[in-house]
Protein backbone atom coordinates (compact mmCIF):
# COMPACT_ATOMS: atom_id res chain seq x y z
CA UNK A 1 0.00 0.00 0.00
CA UNK A 2 0.97 3.45 -0.70
CA UNK A 3 0.18 6.79 1.26
CA UNK A 4 -2.23 8.24 -1.14
CA UNK A 5 -3.70 11.92 -0.01
CA UNK A 6 -6.66 11.99 2.39
CA UNK A 7 -9.89 12.44 1.70
CA UNK A 8 -11.32 16.04 3.24
CA UNK A 9 -14.34 15.47 5.32
CA UNK A 10 -17.07 17.42 3.42
CA UNK A 11 -20.85 17.70 4.63
CA UNK A 12 -22.57 18.61 1.63
CA UNK A 13 -25.68 17.36 -0.25
CA UNK A 14 -25.94 16.25 -3.64
CA UNK A 15 -28.17 14.58 -6.51
CA UNK A 16 -27.27 12.21 -9.34
CA UNK A 17 -26.45 13.91 -12.95
CA UNK A 18 -29.54 11.98 -14.82
CA UNK A 19 -30.46 13.08 -18.46
CA UNK A 20 -33.84 14.20 -17.45
CA UNK A 21 -32.71 16.69 -15.30
CA UNK A 22 -29.77 18.16 -17.28
CA UNK A 23 -31.54 21.33 -18.35
CA UNK A 24 -31.89 22.18 -14.72
CA UNK A 25 -28.34 21.99 -13.73
CA UNK A 26 -27.35 23.71 -16.74
CA UNK A 27 -29.48 26.88 -16.99
CA UNK A 28 -30.90 27.33 -13.38
CA UNK A 29 -29.23 27.51 -10.01
CA UNK A 30 -30.06 24.12 -8.72
CA UNK A 31 -30.00 24.21 -4.32
CA UNK A 32 -27.30 21.20 -4.16
CA UNK A 33 -23.31 21.08 -3.01
CA UNK A 34 -22.33 18.60 -5.68
CA UNK A 35 -23.78 16.44 -8.25
CA UNK A 36 -22.66 12.78 -8.64
CA UNK A 37 -22.11 10.89 -12.23
CA UNK A 38 -21.90 7.42 -13.48
CA UNK A 39 -18.06 7.23 -14.38
CA UNK A 40 -18.49 5.07 -16.94
CA UNK A 41 -21.45 7.17 -19.07
CA UNK A 42 -18.36 9.80 -19.72
CA UNK A 43 -15.49 7.68 -20.30
CA UNK A 44 -15.28 8.62 -23.45
CA UNK A 45 -13.74 10.90 -26.16
CA UNK A 46 -15.62 14.36 -27.18
CA UNK A 47 -19.04 13.99 -27.92
CA UNK A 48 -22.18 16.23 -26.54
CA UNK A 49 -22.42 14.17 -22.75
CA UNK A 50 -18.60 15.25 -22.41
CA UNK A 51 -19.48 18.78 -23.28
CA UNK A 52 -22.53 18.65 -20.66
CA UNK A 53 -20.98 17.19 -18.03
CA UNK A 54 -17.69 19.93 -18.59
CA UNK A 55 -20.36 22.56 -18.18
CA UNK A 56 -21.90 21.31 -15.13
CA UNK A 57 -18.36 20.97 -14.03
CA UNK A 58 -18.33 24.59 -14.23
CA UNK A 59 -21.41 25.20 -11.86
CA UNK A 60 -21.08 22.49 -9.89
CA UNK A 61 -18.49 20.26 -7.91
CA UNK A 62 -18.95 16.69 -9.44
CA UNK A 63 -18.40 13.15 -7.39
CA UNK A 64 -17.19 9.83 -10.27
CA UNK A 65 -19.01 7.01 -9.22
CA UNK A 66 -18.03 3.80 -10.99
CA UNK A 67 -20.19 1.08 -11.21
CA UNK A 68 -17.82 -1.54 -13.46
CA UNK A 69 -14.09 -1.23 -11.97
CA UNK A 70 -14.99 -4.95 -10.52
CA UNK A 71 -12.72 -4.69 -7.48
CA UNK A 72 -13.44 -8.04 -6.56
CA UNK A 73 -12.40 -9.66 -10.20
CA UNK A 74 -9.92 -12.90 -9.55
CA UNK A 75 -8.19 -11.71 -12.61
CA UNK A 76 -7.07 -7.90 -11.57
CA UNK A 77 -8.36 -4.54 -12.61
CA UNK A 78 -8.79 -3.97 -16.40
CA UNK A 79 -5.78 -1.92 -18.09
CA UNK A 80 -8.24 -0.14 -20.54
CA UNK A 81 -11.34 0.58 -17.88
CA UNK A 82 -8.46 2.00 -15.57
CA UNK A 83 -7.17 4.31 -18.24
CA UNK A 84 -10.06 5.57 -19.24
CA UNK A 85 -11.21 6.49 -15.48
CA UNK A 86 -8.18 8.30 -15.26
CA UNK A 87 -8.37 10.42 -18.34
CA UNK A 88 -11.73 11.51 -17.00
CA UNK A 89 -10.55 12.12 -13.56
CA UNK A 90 -7.29 14.35 -15.09
CA UNK A 91 -10.28 16.25 -16.92
CA UNK A 92 -12.94 16.85 -14.88
CA UNK A 93 -10.78 16.67 -10.98
CA UNK A 94 -14.06 15.35 -8.77
CA UNK A 95 -14.21 15.76 -5.38
CA UNK A 96 -13.81 12.10 -5.17
CA UNK A 97 -14.16 8.73 -7.18
CA UNK A 98 -15.96 5.74 -5.64
CA UNK A 99 -17.20 2.34 -6.91
CA UNK A 100 -18.29 -0.72 -5.28
CA UNK A 101 -17.09 -3.67 -3.41
CA UNK A 102 -18.53 -6.38 -5.92
CA UNK A 103 -17.46 -7.78 -9.49
CA UNK A 104 -18.92 -7.47 -12.61
CA UNK A 105 -16.69 -8.96 -15.40
CA UNK A 106 -14.74 -12.57 -15.79
CA UNK A 107 -11.95 -11.82 -18.47
CA UNK A 108 -14.09 -12.29 -21.10
CA UNK A 109 -17.73 -10.90 -19.40
CA UNK A 110 -18.93 -7.84 -18.57
CA UNK A 111 -22.28 -9.14 -16.13
CA UNK A 112 -23.20 -5.10 -15.67
CA UNK A 113 -24.84 -6.05 -12.70
CA UNK A 114 -23.13 -5.56 -9.08
CA UNK A 115 -22.61 -9.11 -8.14
CA UNK A 116 -21.92 -9.91 -4.39
CA UNK A 117 -18.30 -11.08 -3.18
CA UNK A 118 -17.17 -13.82 -1.01
CA UNK A 119 -16.51 -12.25 2.44
CA UNK A 120 -12.99 -14.86 2.94
CA UNK A 121 -9.65 -14.12 3.38
CA UNK A 122 -8.87 -14.73 -0.35
CA UNK A 123 -11.54 -12.74 -1.54
CA UNK A 124 -10.12 -9.85 1.12
CA UNK A 125 -6.32 -10.06 -0.44
CA UNK A 126 -7.67 -9.70 -3.65
CA UNK A 127 -9.76 -7.00 -3.34
CA UNK A 128 -7.39 -5.29 -1.33
CA UNK A 129 -4.55 -5.85 -4.13
CA UNK A 130 -6.98 -4.44 -6.98
CA UNK A 131 -7.92 -1.21 -4.74
CA UNK A 132 -4.00 -0.74 -4.45
CA UNK A 133 -3.41 -1.03 -7.96
CA UNK A 134 -6.49 1.42 -8.53
CA UNK A 135 -5.30 4.26 -5.72
CA UNK A 136 -1.43 3.96 -7.18
CA UNK A 137 -3.10 4.73 -10.74
CA UNK A 138 -4.89 7.50 -9.98
CA UNK A 139 -2.31 8.74 -7.25
CA UNK A 140 -5.50 9.60 -4.98
CA UNK A 141 -7.49 7.66 -2.17
CA UNK A 142 -10.88 6.31 -3.26
CA UNK A 143 -14.26 5.83 -1.72
CA UNK A 144 -15.86 2.02 -2.15
CA UNK A 145 -19.32 1.42 -1.58
CA UNK A 146 -21.01 -1.28 0.80
CA UNK A 147 -23.52 -3.50 -1.69
CA UNK A 148 -27.19 -4.46 -1.54
CA UNK A 149 -27.01 -8.17 -1.48
CA UNK A 150 -29.39 -11.06 -1.79
CA UNK A 151 -27.60 -14.47 -1.28
CA UNK A 152 -24.66 -15.15 1.40
CA UNK A 153 -21.74 -17.36 0.86
CA UNK A 154 -21.17 -20.67 2.66
CA UNK A 155 -17.39 -20.08 2.92
CA UNK A 156 -17.72 -16.44 4.42
CA UNK A 157 -15.60 -15.92 7.13
CA UNK A 158 -16.50 -12.71 8.30
CA UNK A 159 -19.62 -10.34 8.03
CA UNK A 160 -19.68 -7.53 5.75
CA UNK A 161 -18.81 -5.09 7.77
CA UNK A 162 -15.43 -6.37 9.58
CA UNK A 163 -14.19 -7.16 5.88
CA UNK A 164 -14.96 -3.37 5.07
CA UNK A 165 -13.03 -2.36 8.22
CA UNK A 166 -9.86 -4.86 7.07
CA UNK A 167 -10.49 -3.26 3.67
CA UNK A 168 -9.94 0.15 4.39
CA UNK A 169 -7.09 -0.68 7.16
CA UNK A 170 -5.04 -2.49 4.39
CA UNK A 171 -5.57 0.50 1.54
CA UNK A 172 -6.21 3.41 3.30
CA UNK A 173 -9.26 3.69 1.42
CA UNK A 174 -12.50 5.48 2.44
CA UNK A 175 -16.13 3.97 2.54
CA UNK A 176 -18.97 5.41 1.06
CA UNK A 177 -22.09 4.28 2.92
CA UNK A 178 -25.14 3.48 1.17
CA UNK A 179 -27.83 3.16 4.13
CA UNK A 180 -30.10 1.87 1.72
CA UNK A 181 -28.28 -0.98 1.17
CA UNK A 182 -27.64 -1.54 4.66
CA UNK A 183 -31.61 -1.75 5.06
CA UNK A 184 -32.25 -3.87 2.30
CA UNK A 185 -29.24 -6.71 3.12
CA UNK A 186 -29.78 -6.53 6.69
CA UNK A 187 -33.61 -7.66 5.90
CA UNK A 188 -32.89 -10.06 3.31
CA UNK A 189 -30.11 -11.82 5.68
CA UNK A 190 -31.37 -11.12 8.86
CA UNK A 191 -28.52 -9.44 10.68
CA UNK A 192 -28.87 -6.20 12.76
CA UNK A 193 -28.75 -2.44 11.24
CA UNK A 194 -27.22 -1.29 14.21
CA UNK A 195 -24.23 -4.23 14.51
CA UNK A 196 -23.45 -3.22 10.78
CA UNK A 197 -22.82 0.19 11.80
CA UNK A 198 -21.34 -0.40 15.07
CA UNK A 199 -19.10 -2.23 13.36
CA UNK A 200 -17.44 -0.12 10.69
CA UNK A 201 -14.80 2.47 10.88
CA UNK A 202 -16.68 5.25 10.94
CA UNK A 203 -14.04 7.83 10.44
CA UNK A 204 -13.58 6.20 6.50
CA UNK A 205 -17.00 7.40 5.76
CA UNK A 206 -16.97 10.20 3.40
CA UNK A 207 -20.37 10.08 1.53
CA UNK A 208 -23.74 8.61 1.91
CA UNK A 209 -26.20 7.32 -0.54
CA UNK A 210 -29.96 7.37 0.02
CA UNK A 211 -32.81 5.41 -2.41
CA UNK A 212 -36.02 4.08 -2.36
CA UNK A 213 -36.03 -0.10 -3.01
CA UNK A 214 -39.03 -2.67 -3.79
CA UNK A 215 -40.09 -4.12 -0.71
CA UNK A 216 -40.42 -7.86 -0.27
CA UNK A 217 -43.60 -9.49 -0.73
CA UNK A 218 -45.78 -12.78 -0.04
CA UNK A 219 -44.31 -14.05 -2.94
CA UNK A 220 -40.99 -12.71 -3.20
CA UNK A 221 -39.87 -12.31 -0.10
CA UNK A 222 -36.34 -10.64 -0.72
CA UNK A 223 -35.74 -6.36 -1.16
CA UNK A 224 -34.88 -5.40 -4.36
CA UNK A 225 -32.73 -2.18 -4.76
CA UNK A 226 -34.21 -0.62 -7.26
CA UNK A 227 -33.44 3.43 -7.14
CA UNK A 228 -37.11 3.55 -8.71
CA UNK A 229 -39.18 5.28 -5.60
CA UNK A 230 -38.31 7.76 -2.82
CA UNK A 231 -36.66 6.52 0.51
CA UNK A 232 -38.95 4.75 2.80
CA UNK A 233 -39.31 5.68 6.37
CA UNK A 234 -37.11 2.76 7.68
CA UNK A 235 -34.13 3.98 5.84
CA UNK A 236 -34.58 7.86 6.86
CA UNK A 237 -34.78 6.24 10.28
CA UNK A 238 -31.20 4.74 9.95
CA UNK A 239 -29.70 7.51 8.43
CA UNK A 240 -30.44 9.46 11.23
CA UNK A 241 -28.61 6.88 13.56
CA UNK A 242 -25.77 7.11 11.17
CA UNK A 243 -25.46 11.01 10.91
CA UNK A 244 -25.48 10.58 15.28
CA UNK A 245 -22.98 7.96 15.06
CA UNK A 246 -19.99 9.56 12.61
CA UNK A 247 -17.36 11.77 14.14
CA UNK A 248 -17.51 13.79 10.92
CA UNK A 249 -19.33 15.50 8.36
CA UNK A 250 -20.03 13.37 5.54
CA UNK A 251 -21.94 14.25 2.14
CA UNK A 252 -25.60 12.71 1.49
CA UNK A 253 -26.69 12.37 -1.75
CA UNK A 254 -30.28 11.17 -3.00
CA UNK A 255 -30.10 8.22 -5.30
CA UNK A 256 -32.90 8.11 -8.23
CA UNK A 257 -31.86 5.90 -11.47
CA UNK A 258 -35.25 4.73 -12.48
CA UNK A 259 -38.76 6.70 -12.60
CA UNK A 260 -36.97 9.60 -12.11
CA UNK A 261 -39.64 12.56 -11.19
CA UNK A 262 -39.38 16.29 -11.70
CA UNK A 263 -36.08 17.59 -9.69
CA UNK A 264 -38.34 19.16 -7.53
CA UNK A 265 -39.70 16.17 -5.67
CA UNK A 266 -35.82 14.88 -4.85
CA UNK A 267 -35.16 18.70 -3.68
CA UNK A 268 -37.99 18.26 -1.12
CA UNK A 269 -36.06 14.62 -0.14
CA UNK A 270 -32.57 16.03 0.30
CA UNK A 271 -34.58 18.94 2.56
CA UNK A 272 -35.67 16.26 4.31
CA UNK A 273 -32.04 14.85 4.96
CA UNK A 274 -30.80 18.13 5.55
CA UNK A 275 -33.09 18.37 8.44
CA UNK A 276 -32.15 15.28 9.77
CA UNK A 277 -27.99 15.77 9.58
CA UNK A 278 -29.03 19.36 11.63
CA UNK A 279 -30.74 17.73 14.29
CA UNK A 280 -27.43 15.22 14.25
CA UNK A 281 -25.48 18.14 14.53
CA UNK A 282 -27.33 19.66 17.67
CA UNK A 283 -27.18 16.48 19.66
CA UNK A 284 -23.41 15.67 18.88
Amino acid sequence: MEHHTSITAFGGFGLGLRRTHHEDFLTATVPVDFVEVISENYMIEGGKQLRILDAVRERYPVILHGVSMSIGSAGGLDADHLAKLKRLERRINPLWVSDHLCWTRTSAHNSHDLLPMPLTREALAAVCANIDQAQNELGRAMLFENPSSYLTFPEDEMSEWEFLGEMTRRTGCYLLLDVNNIYVSARNHGFSQDDYLSGLPLERVRQIHLAGHDPATRDRPVIIDTHDRPVVDGVWDLYSKAMAMLPQPVATMIERDEDIPPIAELLTELDRARGIAGKALLRA
